[in-house]
């Protein structure tokens, strides 16, 4: 590569694609190729032109590339909120694995709200990304009109569903729901409370796995939902609330962590014995619940595995490259500790 920089054919100074390929002695569509991470490109003019870029500070300009190509190297990830761990999770292994692959991701945050998503996937498609993950299916018919009719590459996360057309990263939360409430009545426990915030369809789905595990057994009265948004400050008021109106409760099983764990503190600052009186459990292992007194026991999700599988699917699909499996469960697993 020659030492020294050519010269640059903007007006504004900036370094252009051509630049970098007149530095880096390939083509301009090589260049580009090698910039995009295609794997047609070989490793030594790889090599080359990451070289150029760094010493012509190159940065590519998305608008110009979408222009020329009808489709940019960005991706839109939808979440619901940014503000739990568990999407925050999802989002950095699934940002890991897209920005190794020249992808650069552009977040939008729904608030559980399907208008929401609808109003930023209007906004999002007009740039023509190159591809979009999703989190579930609850969305208006509009916005699955607008996937549809987008040909955008999509991938749904958090939730599983194996119909032709479709692709998701998930595990089955009604499984999930199902899976703990029936160990806790293998433990013993016969009068199980389930308590529940924000609502949103995976949490009734995990409500419809309790049901369905109780059978016969279950009590509609023992179902506590609140639509206010989960915490740690929701979970103490729920737990006080559950034991005041159902006093002969033995199990409470919270929707989330963050509940949970507020309920394990009201319980400390109540003298409530846990799981002497009453046995908590959560949902989603969230960090911390190991530190608690009892330590909690909970579900554990693989939502830093959902957005790595998603995103690698979803980087096949926008390179036209065959998906094996279109509708991936990767499960869950059940960690018991002392809190029951």
């Amino acid at each position: 590569m020659n030492a020294s920089s050519p010269r640059r054919r903007r007006a504004t100074g900036r370094a252009t694609l051509q630049d970098v390929a007149q530095a880096a002695g390939v083509s301009p569509i090589t260049a580009s190729r090698a910039l995009r991470g295609e794997r047609s490109v070989a490793p030594e003019l790889v090599e080359r032109v990451t070289a150029a870029v760094a010493q012509l500070g190159y940065v590519p300009d998305p608008a110009a590339r979408a222009l020329a190509s009808a489709r940019s190297n960005q991706v839109v990830v939808l979440i619901p909120l940014l503000s739990n761990a568990l999407f925050v999770d999802l989002l950095d292994a699934a940002q890991r694995t897209l920005l190794a692959a020249g992808y650069q991701s552009l977040i939008g945050v729904t608030h559980y709200h399907p208008e929401e998503e609808e109003a930023l996937l209007r906004t999002y498609l007009m740039n023509r990304p190159a591809g979009l993950l999703v989190t579930g299916f609850d969305r208006t018919d509009a916005a699955r009109a607008l996937l549809h009719g987008s040909g955008v590459p999509c991938v749904h996360v958090m939730e599983n569903r194996g119909e032709p057309g479709l692709y998701s990263v998930g595990f089955s939360q009604q499984a999930a729901g199902h899976a703990m409430t029936a160990e806790l009545l293998r433990r013993g426990y016969r009068r199980i409370a389930f308590a529940a915030a924000q609502l949103d369809p995976r949490t009734l789905q995990r409500a419809e796995g309790y049901r369905a595990a109780l059978g016969a057994a279950h009590d509609p009265a023992l179902e506590f939902m609140d639509s206010a948004p989960s915490s740690f400050a929701l979970g103490a008021a729920m737990f006080e609330r559950v034991l005041r109106a159902a006093p002969e409760v033995d199990a409470i099983f919270f929707n989330n962590d963050d509940l949970a764990q507020g309920a394990l503190l009201q319980a400390l600052r109540l003298g409530v014995k846990v799981p002497e009186r009453v046995a908590v459990v959560g949902f989603n292992d969230l960090t911390g619940g190991d530190q608690m007194l009892p330590p909690l026991s909970t579900v554990r999700t693989p939502r830093g595995d959902i957005g790595l599988h998603a995103a690698r699917m979803l980087v096949a699909l926008m390179r036209n490259e065959p998906v094996p499996e279109t509708c991936v469960d990767l499960g869950f697993q059940l960690v018991m500790r002392d809190s029951c």
